[in-house]
């Protein structure tokens, strides 16, 4: 059997797992897959004894006699101290154990009395003058289960211990002795992986650390192989139909009546690259077989907005269109430009979020049904159940890195044979693009609006922050307006007082610094009503600073804006840093971004932010993000939209995952319907274990 086929529930299984099982759902673990695909998120190394003198270098790892104890407190606050040593016989082999809030846990009385031998394991501190924990691991020496291999550590949830859970994954193990593997034979062979059924043994309960890095290989190939058996399935189904198409239909890319009307009304002159993406939305689109699914890609202020509200009129030649984006914000921003740019047209727009009350949204899902509205501007509320198009022709999907799979499923579902256009204005690197979006065509803005003049970037240490907010200060005499972004929205509740953050410096920035300028604060927990009244004060010049969080990092377009401050900087990555200056620079005047950091900063760290001062390509910027933030770091960007992983980190293992497509492309090449016998367990697999049929749309 297969992984991914042992969809049984829980309890089926573990007749005594009553009580765990909400605390496993939470987790999301219903079935024996589920559980088995938990990864680890850490080991331990119980294998290599470390006595109790090194503590300072790492967990201690050893074998200790009870040599007295102590109890202090009364009631509830009762606690037992037990004094403890290993059998180094060095001076620092004494050491402290605590257990707090023993009353009722007489267990622990009973089992740890004098000249009693247990196993340790645990961080140890030298406080009041003696070696001590109260984070440790114990087992009797009679008894010892863990003692001497290497520990999964698993993320948990509330009121599930680790012990709990471990138990469930080994008992898992022990049962299902006979999974298949799912790769084919050729391929284990290839990269010398592990068996299936042995690295899922391994990832939970390795033999060596040797064997850990094995079992993660195997488990992580495996992943991404079929991340781009689905992205290959797409991509060779569409490229085949193309071929079929008639060329003289695939050339014939002109704009629309509805475009042409719309381009003729605008005051400037679209770009190439506008141009060239519009182009080719419109050949995608005049498909009759296959429906367009595209990846447009643009730096900050290339114009993906415009395009997309191109590919909405294309879409009303035959139906209607919506555009979905992420935040209230962003999506009223983009209801209220269409409003302004398409309704002069005869287009009517409809804006819908989760926030429409019930006697206007009745009507408004009336209107949609009926089709009486051409085009839908809004939030996820877009895809809810009760909502209904005539014809959806078209998806346009913002920022797309926000959204998951099964959001990006639903709203094409809406329709038959439902366009999708995603847009991302967080430039992807282009290795990770043709990877990840291999099943999806892509048009890359590279130009600006003529007139547009490159953000100046000045790198300010915190104790240079007074002449930053000088020439801040100028700028606001001239009549320009000006964000503070800070990395958090309050210190205090942060736990972090030494952080500047947006509720406090705002304060400080009306009331001190820039007192006599209007100042306004935004962040995620402002309610969208007042969120939305401030950005339009802001818009319309009745604010002069906004101090913000990273909320408006995507979708704020104010011209008169020539001022980003982004205060301790260091704690913003290279993208979101780029997105927050492309905030700036959208207006005729010059415009300026300063990055202060600590004074601490090391020069090694200060390199980073050099690539910014350096560079204000966001394609470029993307690249050494990707190369200096390093594992894990930017997969915010990958993990949350592109696909749903358990172990692999197509970020992280970029090596990993260009190996798998050019495996996985080859053999879909030379046997795409998988009917050579090496070949059939991939068949196999897509039939019997549907989970990685939602990797992708």
């Amino acid at each position: 059997m297969f992984l991914g086929s042992i969809s049984a529930p829980i309890n089926t299984f573990f007749k005594k797992a009553g009580a765990s099982i909400p605390k496993l759902a939470r987790l999301g673990i219903f079935t024996i897959a589920d559980l088995l695909r938990h990864y680890p998120r850490d080991w331990e190394d119980r294998k290599t004894k470390v006595p109790i003198k090194d503590f300072e270098k790492s967990a201690v790892c050893t074998s200790v006699t009870v040599v007295a104890r102590e109890f202090s407190g009364y009631g509830a606050n009762r606690f037992m101290k037990v004094y403890v040593k290993d059998e180094e016989g060095h001076p620092d082999s004494h050491a402290v154990l605590m257990f707090f809030k023993i009353n009722n846990r007489s267990w622990i009385e009973k089992q740890l009395v004098v000249d009693s031998k247990i196993n340790i394991y645990g961080k140890f501190k030298y406080r009041a003058n003696e070696i001590q924990s109260s984070a440790f691991d114990y087992e009797l020496f009679s008894s010892s289960e863990s003692f001497g291999k290497i520990m999964p550590i698993y993320p948990l949830t509330s009121k599930l211990a680790q012990k709990t859970l471990r138990r469930f994954v080994l008992n898992a193990l022990q049962q299902f002795k006979d999974i298949e593997n799912e790769l084919p034979c050729e391929i284990i062979k290839k990269y010398d992986l592990l068996a299936k059924k042995d690295a899922l043994r391994a990832i939970h309960y390795p033999l060596s650390f040797e064997e850990l890095e094995k079992a993660k290989k195997t488990l992580i190939y495996e992943e991404l192989f079929y991340l781009e058996v689905m992205i290959a399935k797409r991509a060779l189904e569409r490229k085949k139909i193309k071929t079929q198409l008639n060329d003289k239909e695939i050339k014939d890319n002109d704009f629309s009546a509805l475009q042409k009307q719309l381009i003729q009304r605008l005051p400037f002159t679209l770009t190439k690259g506008q141009i060239d993406a519009v182009k080719e939305i419109n050949n995608d689109m005049k498909s009759p077989l296959v429906p367009m699914a595209r990846l447009l890609q643009g730096d900050v202020g290339s114009g993906k907005t415009l395009v997309s509200f191109l590919a909405a009129l294309n879409a009303l030649q035959e139906g209607q269109a919506v555009i979905m984006a992420p935040t209230e914000l962003l999506a009223r921003q983009h209801a209220e430009n269409a409003v302004r740019i398409l309704e002069p047209l005869g287009i009517k727009i409809a804006y819908l979020t989760g926030n429409i009350k019930a006697k206007g949204r009745k009507e408004l899902l009336n209107n949609l049904a009926s089709g009486e509205i051409d085009i839908a501007v809004g939030t996820h509320a877009l895809f809810s159940k009760d909502v209904v198009y005539k014809n959806l022709k078209l998806a346009v999907i913002d920022e797309q890195h926000r959204f998951g799979v099964t959001q990006r499923a639903l709203i094409t579902s809406k329709g038959e044979k439902t366009n999708l256009l995603m847009m991302s204005a967080t430039p992807i690197p282009r290795t990770l693009a043709l990877t990840v979006f291999g099943d999806m065509d892509i048009s890359v803005i590279k130009d600006k609006p003529e007139g547009r003049l490159p953000v100046i970037t000045h790198l300010a240490k915190e104790s240079n922050a007074k002449k930053v907010y000088d020439f801040t200060r100028d700028e606001l005499k001239k009549g320009r307006q000006a964000y503070f972004v800070y990395p958090l929205i309050d210190a205090d509740l942060a736990g972090d007082e030494d952080i500047k953050a947006a509720v406090s410096m705002a304060e400080k920035l009306s009331k001190e610094i820039f007192k006599g300028f209007n100042v306004a604060l935004v962040h995620s927990k402002i309610p969208d009503d007042e969120k939305n009244q401030i950005m339009n004060d802001f818009r319309s010049g009745k604010i002069n600073i906004l101090a913000a969080t990273s909320v408006v990092e995507v979708g704020v377009d104010v011209p008169n804006a020539t001022c980003m401050i982004i205060e301790h900087a260091d704690r913003f990555g290279l993208s979101a840093l780029h997105q927050l200056r492309g905030r700036v620079g959208r207006g005729k005047d010059q415009s300026y971004c300063f990055l202060v950091y600590s004074d601490e900063y090391s020069e090694a760290a200060k390199a980073r932010l050099l690539v910014m001062h350096k560079n204000n390509d966001g394609f470029v910027i993307a690249e050494e993000d990707l190369k200096l933030r390093g594992p894990g770091q930017i997969t915010g960007t990958v993990q949350s939209g592109y696909m749903e992983l358990g172990i692999a980190d197509p970020v992280r293992d970029i090596e990993e995952l260009t190996r798998a497509r050019e495996d996985v492309f080859s053999i879909m090449e030379n046997d795409p319907d998988l009917l050579l016998s090496c070949n059939r367990v991939i068949a196999r697999v897509l039939q019997e274990a549907p989970y990685f049929r939602d990797f992708i749309i």
